[in-house]
């Protein structure tokens, strides 16, 4: 098959869909890789390291009109989907469930889109969303860390404190990926932290985890209440598959909460799940409302070209390699696959995603 791999073109994305390694490997199975020119700088892999991997430097255009396989990292921007053509198979992060705009590109393009972040492994799992949960999670405290600092309009409060002076209250909303490592980074600095999740039994796992060094609550709608406006910092880490985060923290929740405290909205991909929420760019980060500083970049991991691209390369080349030698037929072989196709031929074959748009679900029968 023959593989494209386009510069991204998203504000401030230096990632890359595949890093030289991985091309090797596509290569070494047979399959022919166009990678548009530039597309690794971001993550200081130069022209010649492709083309020492078995790379073809292109163009954009010759690209898009050659390529079989396309691999992204991020959602293909207008000028990108406009491009695209039926026959094609897209495979990149989406979250159309957020966005009906590029949904409606995508089908009219009649492209076959595979999600990275609906793609189930066989534990029902998310295996290629995981790696950048992991990596937003860990960038979450960072980020909260900046925001906090006085010029940025926060309260002026040091995450980890220092001795005589209390620590920042980290709240978390969401013990999933991102919420673990975001709890890992803020008790590493010394922070105190609260964990939210709906499921007991994911508290208990990380209870145990950390050792009782954080505080565990059942996110019910007075508990999240009651923890947030004693918060410095609130993390929104609530995933829903395919479908819009759930909305947690209302406006009016936001006068509860302490002047200058700061919210990292890591669902903001995903809608967000603070009302007040909209997207921001590393180029134009925050934003005050009500006194709340928001961050709410939409792809935080940009920030870490380099980590970012190889761990998402090492989670998504087996895949590559599966849709690379079957094509659709493979797709509808696996069950993972068939979980991540989001549309094909002008169709939604999502249920979260086809719901969250009120578009008609169709199915792809298993092989």
């Amino acid at each position: 098959m023959r593989i494209g791999v386009p510069k991204e073109i998203k504000t401030h994305e230096y990632r890359v869909g595949l890093v030289p390694f991985a091309v090797r490997e596509l290569v070494n199975a047979g399959h022919e890789v166009l990678v548009e020119g530039g597309a690794g700088l971001g993550i200081g892999a130069g022209d010649d390291d492709y083309i020492r991997a078995g790379a073809r430097i292109v163009a954009a255009d010759e690209l898009f009109d050659d390529a079989e396989l396309i691999i992204k990292v991020k959602e293909p921007q207008p000028g990108e989907w406009r491009r695209l053509r039926e026959g094609q198979i897209l495979f990149t992060y989406l979250h159309l469930a957020a966005d009906r705009a590029q949904a409606q590109g995508l089908l009219e393009a009649g492209v076959t889109a595979i999600a990275y972040e609906t793609v189930v492994d066989e534990r029902g799992r998310l295996p290629l969303l995981a790696p950048m949960s992991e990596v937003a999670g860990r960038l979450s405290i960072g980020a909260a860390g900046e925001a906090l600092k006085r010029p940025a309009g926060g309260s002026g409060v040091l995450i980890g404190g220092v001795p005589g002076v209390e620590p920042a209250h980290v709240v978390i909303l969401g013990g999933g990926v991102v919420g673990t490592h975001a709890a890992r980074m803020a008790v590493g600095l010394g922070a105190q932290v609260t964990i939210l999740d709906t499921s007991i039994d994911r508290l208990r796992e990380l209870d145990e985890l950390f050792g009782g060094r954080v505080r565990t609550l059942v996110a019910f709608a007075d508990t999240v209440a009651k923890a947030i406006a004693s918060a410095d910092v609130v993390i929104g880490a609530v995933l829903v598959p395919g479908a819009n985060a759930p909305r947690l923290v209302t406006r009016a929740m936001l006068e509860t909460m302490r002047q200058g405290a700061v919210i990292v909205d890591v669902a903001i991909d995903q809608g967000g799940c603070f009302e007040s929420s909209h997207p921001t760019t590393h180029a134009d980060p925050i934003f005050v409302e009500q006194g709340i500083v928001h961050y709410c970049v939409a792809n935080m991991p940009g920030a870490v070209p380099r980590t970012s691209s190889i761990a998402l390369a090492n989670a998504t080349l087996p895949y590559c390699l599966m849709i690379a030698d079957g094509g659709i037929a493979a797709i509808a072989r696996h069950y993972g696959l068939r979980a991540g196709l989001n549309v094909h031929r002008g169709e939604i074959f999502n249920p979260a995603v086809a719901a969250s748009l009120g578009f008609r679900c169709a199915q792809l029968a298993a092989a």
